[in-house]
């Protein structure tokens, strides 16, 4: 009796032995393919980026002259004044970005109208309307890191990209080279972002920081920046702002891609799967499960496999871009519960 419990035990041993090092192999595994494919994406945009631009900055045509014209305009009126002129491209412009669609979005969560918006709800049974006195904390929140911790990192950003060289140059990088800048903003992002997001799901760092975003399981465009400020930081702005620091962006190229982040991270926790707007089923599940989707792109949770569960689910089927009037909750419903 004696032996067989040490060889159990030994074999249990031996067997969580096996499992960690499986573990370690597998995660291993997945940050290696990660390399791989991110790799290749870098490798095909630089080999084909050429061509592919080429034709759209001919699409593009002389519109190029036109917004030459604009920014030389602007830049002689500031001239003398760049810091004002980076500041009012970086902070003023994206700021009023993220707060007028989250206005819009705000009177659709507390009227409940109108029915055009609600109808298109992800989550049917949550936020109609949503709670104030929950919403109040969150505004209080979202102000806190938009203003205070957003800006300041901002004015780093400033410092960083100055001496880079001038972000504020009085000629504008060219549509080709911009166009290769936010695919490289896209992959920065994807990695930062993904890992850091994991990283704040550790049970050690998530009933500190990252259970803060989570009270809302159901959630809504504005909090999108509802988070601990170490995570806002860390997780929200970091992974955005090291593209742009990284290749001493020209500011114009900064402040778009800012916009279209705060955009995408908007429609993203916005909680209505609107026509023609990219699908937010995506981190909307994330919200509702918690372990699934912890990626922007999607890349590096398929490579590590924390979409597995997301994949079988109908929010997955009605992952895509509605063309539609139709809410995608009426042509594509649940499956009946179990007695129904």
């Amino acid at each position: 009796m004696v032996q067989t419990a040490v060889r159990d035990t030994s074999g249990a041993a031996m067997k969580g032995s096996v499992i960690r090092q499986d573990g370690s192999a597998g995660l291993w595994d997945s940050v290696k393919k990660a390399a791989v494919v991110i790799g290749s994406g870098i490798l095909l945009l630089a080999a084909f980026g050429n061509s592919l631009t080429w034709h759209l900055q001919r699409f593009w045509g002389a519109s190029g002259d036109f917004w030459q014209d604009m920014w030389t305009r602007l830049y002689v009126a500031f001239e003398g004044h760049e810091t004002a002129l980076f500041f009012l491209w970086t902070a003023l412009i994206p700021t009023v970005a993220f707060w007028t669609p989250n206005f819009l979005l705000l009177l659709a969560d507390t009227t409940g109208k109108p029915s055009f918006i609600t109808r298109y709800r992800i989550q049917a049974d949550k936020n109609s309307p949503v709670d104030p006195a929950k919403l109040r904390h969150a505004i209080k929140t979202v102000v806190f890191n938009h203003f205070l911790i957003s800006g300041p990192m901002m004015v780093a950003v400033y410092f960083v990209m100055s001496w880079r060289g001038n972000a504020c140059d009085p000629e504008l990088p060219t549509f080709h080279w911009a166009l290769m800048q936010f695919a490289i903003f896209s992959l920065v992002e994807e990695l930062m972002f993904y890992y850091s997001h994991r990283l704040f799901h550790h049970p050690s760092l998530y009933k500190h920081y990252h259970k803060q975003h989570h009270e809302w399981t159901a959630p809504i465009g504005l909090v999108c920046i509802y988070a601990h400020p170490l995570e806002h930081m860390l997780s929200n702005m970091l992974p955005v702002v090291m593209g742009p620091m990284l290749l001493g962006s020209h500011v114009t190229t900064t402040c778009l891609w800012l916009c279209m982040v705060l955009w995408s991270t908007t429609i993203s926790h916005c909680g209505y799967h609107l026509p023609l707007l990219p699908s937010p089923e995506f981190h909307d599940y994330h919200h509702l499960k918690f372990t699934q989707n912890f990626g922007v792109l999607g890349v590096l949770d398929r490579l590590h496999g924390t979409d597995s569960k997301f994949r079988q689910t109908k929010q997955y089927e009605r992952h895509f871009v509605l063309a539609g009037l139709t809410p995608l909750t009426e042509s594509i419903p649940d499956s009946p519960k179990k007695g129904q």
